[in-house]
């Protein structure tokens, strides 16, 4: 992914969290704006129709993650962005230079009646590898980071049910801990509207797999 020189340096580096006091300042108003539609499934990013629910996953570059839901079905609207840091209303350059906290994340709205949580789930942790921290590969930094950002006590009792699960695989494969954050009540911000839908926009465009090929079950 495109990033600056400070980028560079911090990559060089062991990623450490960035505390509150150190991050970025930020601003009061929003990156995008206004809210555009969605490339690929028509509605507007913000738009979550009736009977459907959301939910947020980060799992690395944000690009490739947001295609991976948008094509899975029942799932109705996807957009990218970042939570999980203390910067308001990042930028994607300012996120890249790790002083924002944040994680590039995806929200997904879905319709439960055709793909439920736990479904989501399986998806999100059989396509990356949780295990791995700040990173992703090549990419590292602590926006790169494996998180879910539950939006009710379901959702988080249910991810921490799916990681515990999906833990007892990982080992029996080789793997080690699971470092996936599982946080709720975090607000999102979404991406400038030349990151969303990147890979409809830039079909040719940068979209690694990490997956490490373990199954949910």
């Amino acid at each position: 992914m495109d990033i600056d020189v400070m980028g560079w340096i911090k990559k060089s580096l062991k990623p450490q969290m960035v505390g509150e006091d150190d991050a970025l300042q930020g601003r009061d108003t929003a990156v995008l704006n206004p809210i555009p539609r969605h490339t690929v499934l028509g509605l507007p990013l913000d738009e979550v129709p009736e009977g459907c629910d959301v939910a947020y996953f980060a799992m690395g570059c944000y690009w490739g993650e947001e295609r991976l839901f948008w094509r899975t079905d029942g799932v109705v609207n996807t957009a990218v962005g970042f939570m999980g840091g203390f910067t308001p209303n990042p930028t994607y350059r300012e996120s890249c230079t790790g002083r924002t906290g944040h994680a590039e994340t995806v929200r997904v709205v879905f319709d439960p009646s055709k793909v439920s949580y736990d479904e989501l789930l399986q998806i999100f942790w059989e396509n990356h590898d949780p295990t791995q921290g700040a990173r992703q590969g090549n990419d590292v930094g602590t926006e790169y980071r494996s998180a879910i950002f539950p939006v009710s006590d379901e959702q988080f009792a249910t991810a921490t049910r799916s990681r515990d699960s999906y833990q007892l695989r990982m080992t029996e494969a080789g793997y080690g801990e699971i470092t996936t954050e599982i946080t709720p009540d975090l607000p999102f911000y979404y991406a400038e509207d030349e990151h969303q839908q990147y890979l409809d926009k830039n079909p040719g465009g940068y979209c690694p797999v990490h997956a490490t090929g373990v199954a949910c079950g």
